[in-house]
Formats: C-alpha cells, structure tokens, sequence
C-alpha cells in the first residue's frame, strides 16, 4: 500500500474543495440568477472538462504551464522553480479541471431558490451578504454538498491531468491513481487491488455520508 501517494491524494482533492467552494458560490449564485449577453458561452466554457479528454486539457495546461509560457515564466521568477511537475502545479490543474463539477451543482442548487424568498430577505432589511449567509447558503446546501462531494471525488480518481501534468514524483506528485497504474505496469495485481479497494471504500464512505447529511439537513429545513 503506497499511504504516501494516497496522503498526497487526499492533499490535492482537500485543497481543491477549499479553493472550488467559494468559486463555487459566487460563479454559481451568478449564473442561476443573471442573464447577460453570452451567458451560454460562459456555461459551455466551464462544461468543457466535461467533454474533452482528460490528457488533450492535461495537454493544453502542460504547455500554459510550461517554462517558456507567460504563466511559467511569472512562476519561476516569483518562486524560483517550475509550476509543471510540482505539486502546486497539480493543484492548479485540478482547480481547472473541476470547475463544472464544482459550479453546475452549486448553479442547480441557487436556481432552487424560489425568487420570492429573496425578495422576502430584502423586504426584512438583509444586507446581500447577511441574506447569502443566513438563507441563501442554507437552501442552497444539497447542491454545494453534491459540487464539494463530486469535486472530491473525481481530484482522487483523476488519472490524465496528473500523469500529463504532475508526472509520476513520489511525494510530489505521485497520486494513488498513478500508484496503482504503476503498480499493474509492474505486474503487481495484489498491491494495485489493495490501493483500488481502498480507493473505492474512501469514494463510498463519502457519498454516503454526504447522503446522510443533506437528509439531515433537508429534514431540518422541512
């Protein structure tokens, strides 16, 4: 069992639910509830990782990130070291590549809302953020617990964005997903089905626990 690579997964799919939740709000909460010229273009364009293959987007990052693009080249100057191959970089990667799987949830969730409800928060004298905080967010909360769940999930199964951005650095950027890969190339079936198993029980766990609290949650707000 490589607990180092599994660490590092469990790493890079925490920090991208941190950074994804507020995108997730404000770009949700935005879309649901403003039309304006291109809206749709706006849509397809965070739907794409859900259609393009994960190495041709691993592809397209692997070059924006690379040395010689303007991103890498403010990278190394700022950090003294590449943004490819890096953990950070594979955290960026990540962010990119789940933006649907964190915004179209949290969008379904705030179009919920029936627009009366806001209306009444405004009528009581709610600041816009005080009315996000205390009514919004709540009814809103299966659909940000399904884009944090989703989100989760897919960083810890995601095979092609790593290997095409990350590589294979154990401790860097070797995820449990690139582990048990490597592991079947080595003809190791019993090490790479333990990894898989473990995988597949953390996946599970997950989702039924996230089923479990937004039952709680919505009996609480029934």
């Amino acid at each position: 069992m490589d607990w180092t690579a599994l660490w590092l997964s469990l790493r890079l799919a925490g920090w991208t639910v941190v950074i994804l939740l507020p995108v997730a709000v404000f770009l949700g909460r935005f879309l649901a509830w403003r039309d304006f010229a291109g809206k749709g273009v706006a849509e397809a364009a965070i739907a794409i990782p859900l259609v393009l293959p994960p190495t041709v987007l691993g592809f397209y990052m692997l070059v924006a990130f690379g040395a010689n693009s303007p991103v890498g080249r403010f990278w190394n100057g700022a950090f003294g070291h590449q943004l490819v191959f890096t953990f950070e970089g594979l955290l960026l990667a990540s962010v990119i590549f789940n933006l649907p799987f964190a915004i179209q949830p949290a969008q379904r969730g705030f179009e919920a809302i029936p627009p009366e409800v806001r209306e009444a928060a405004m009528c009581c004298g709610m600041s816009p953020l005080r009315a996000l905080w205390r009514v919004e967010l709540p009814l809103a909360w299966p659909g940000l617990m399904t884009a944090m769940v989703l989100t989760f999930a897919h960083t810890l199964g995601e095979f092609g964005i790593v290997l095409m951005v990350g590589g294979s650095i154990p401790g860097e950027t070797r995820t449990i997903a690139i582990s048990i890969y490597d592991r079947v190339q080595a003809f190791d079936t019993e090490s790479a089905g333990i990894m898989a198993g473990v995988l597949l029980a953390i996946s599970l766990v997950t989702i039924s626990l996230t089923f479990w609290l937004s039952r709680r949650v919505g009996r609480r707000l029934g």
